[in-house]
């Protein structure tokens, strides 16, 4: 692909996204918008992004924009609880007609009711299309890393992993129920595995400590693994080191391995010990390459770094596991339903106190926009960002129903309570909550946003090169 054409798929790329942004919020917004000129009240502006207005034009006396903040949008409504500090106030000084407690919340809730409709809608034409299926089924282990949490434990490869913390589990990963969520998701200092043994007729109970990767203080915290692999299909060459014993023989990134000196290769750490036995002599590996099978013979030899190293043929193998492919049509409820399960699940991680997942592991606007571009660089983007709207109308839908002032749950609140007491909250007292509220709102999205950048940073492999002799 030439510069040119490059350039033109990144720009297309990045357009893509935020026209799905703004789709989202347009959506959410259209929804206050319309309730509001159902309900008869007056509407100062209807601006998609906060900010100052790049763009703006007054249609029947309500005032369209665009503003130049990407992290969101609003429908002014001075007659609702005002949010002047946002909003940037109301047009003029005139006195407003009082409306109803009633109008007050049809207008807030619609908002969140159109965001679950689009997520519905969404979900409709990702039943119609598919999705990429992104599911490891299989809940045998194929490899423990060595002095990993999960050896130390006792846990064996070949052993099938029923359940966690005594939930039971579906597949390796890709799903709230599967191995790899599970551990990530886990509470308490240690994590219990139910397995059953190859031989064994009853399953047991083995418990494990966890490890986090190490990080900096300005990215996210790590995740919770013990050091397990699932099963694979087959062992493939992972990396080729520049100018191994490997590489010169002509081994290549993506070779499958089938045997070693005529021994059957299943498993990674098979593969490693294999080549560790033959020292520095030579190796026959048996391969297959765009289908066709391949025979290479390779000398180890020993690298110049790390120090004290043992004979290497400079290959890297990894052991792609089972995984379902092809595209699977699941139900729209379902699909609901599943975005407001990880959700729920979410939350109350990050409020729980021996979870290892914090607010930091939330994303802001970057984080979003990124993810929705690497969704669509992969294959069959576009049936991931579907999918992908369908979870993320429901987390939109649902956050703003949240009872804080400055949220549409807010704005029911405080139409139910001026129902109950007879009038609205006094000026003054929700002009300060309202304040507070947004700036720690404001503080939050800084925050996770500056987690979404610093993980851009600093994940550089911190492992030793390989360097081999020049000759």
């Amino acid at each position: 692909m030439s510069t040119v054409s490059s350039i033109l798929q990144v720009i297309l790329l990045i357009f893509a996204v935020v026209m799905g942004f703004n789709i989202i919020i347009f959506v959410h917004e259209l929804g206050h918008f319309l309730a509001a000129k159902w309900r008869g009240l007056q509407i100062d502006r209807f601006q998609i992004w906060f900010g100052s207005p790049i763009w703006k034009k007054t249609i029947g006396g309500v005032q369209y924009g665009l503003g130049w903040i990407p992290a969101g949008g609003f429908v002014a409504l001075p007659q609702m609880a005002p949010m002047e500090a946002l909003e940037g106030g109301s047009k003029d000084g005139k006195t407003l007609s009082p409306i109803t407690p009633l109008d007050k919340i049809i207008v807030a809730f619609a908002g969140p009711l159109f965001s679950m409709l689009l997520a519905l809608l969404s979900a409709v034409v990702v039943y119609e299309v598919g999705k990429p299926a992104d599911f490891i089924p299989t809940q045998v282990i194929g490899g423990v890393d060595k002095d990993s949490p999960a050896a130390k434990a006792g846990i064996q490869s070949g052993d099938k992993i029923l359940a966690i913390n005594g939930n039971p589990v579906n597949g390796f990963a890709g799903s709230l129920d599967s191995i790899t969520e599970g551990i990530i998701l886990s509470k308490g200092k240690q994590i219990e595995f139910t397995v059953l043994r190859p031989g064994s007729s009853a399953p047991i109970k083995l418990t494990s400590e966890f490890q986090t990767e190490k990080t900096k203080w300005f990215q996210r915290g790590g995740l919770r693994q013990v050091g397990i692999r699932p099963e694979a299909e087959h062992v493939v060459i992972a990396a080729v080191y520049e100018g191994s014993p490997g590489a010169k023989a002509g081994f290549k990134e993506g070779d499958l391995v089938v045997s070693m000196n005529g021994h059957p290769v299943e498993e990674r750490d098979q593969a490693v010990a294999l080549v560790k036995e033959t020292g520095a002599n030579p190796i026959t590996i048996a391969i297959t390459r765009d289908g066709k099978p391949l025979e290479i013979t390779a000398t180890p030899l020993v690298p110049i770094s790390p120090a004290n190293s043992p004979p290497m043929l400079g290959l890297a193998f990894d052991g792609p596991p089972y995984q379902q492919k092809g595209i699977i049509h699941p139900g729209p409820i379902k699909q609901v339903s599943d975005s407001l399960r990880m959700m729920w699940t979410t939350i109350t991680s990050v409020v729980a106190k021996d979870s290892s997942i914090g607010v930091g592991h939330l994303s802001g606007p970057v984080g979003i926009a990124t993810l929705q571009y690497q969704l669509l660089q992969m294959e069959d983007g576009w049936r991931r960002i579907l999918a992908f709207m369908v979870l993320f109308n429901v987390n939109l839908a649902v956050l703003n129903m949240m009872p804080f002032p400055v949220l549409d749950g807010g704005h029911i609140v405080l139409a139910i309570l001026e129902k109950i007491f007879g009038g609205p909250v006094k000026a003054k007292p929700l002009e300060i909550l309202q304040t507070i509220c947004a700036l720690a709102l404001i503080s939050l999205m800084l925050f996770v946003t500056s987690k979404d950048i610093g993980d851009k940073f600093g994940h550089g492999d911190d492992r030793e090169k390989v360097v081999f002799p020049t000759n």
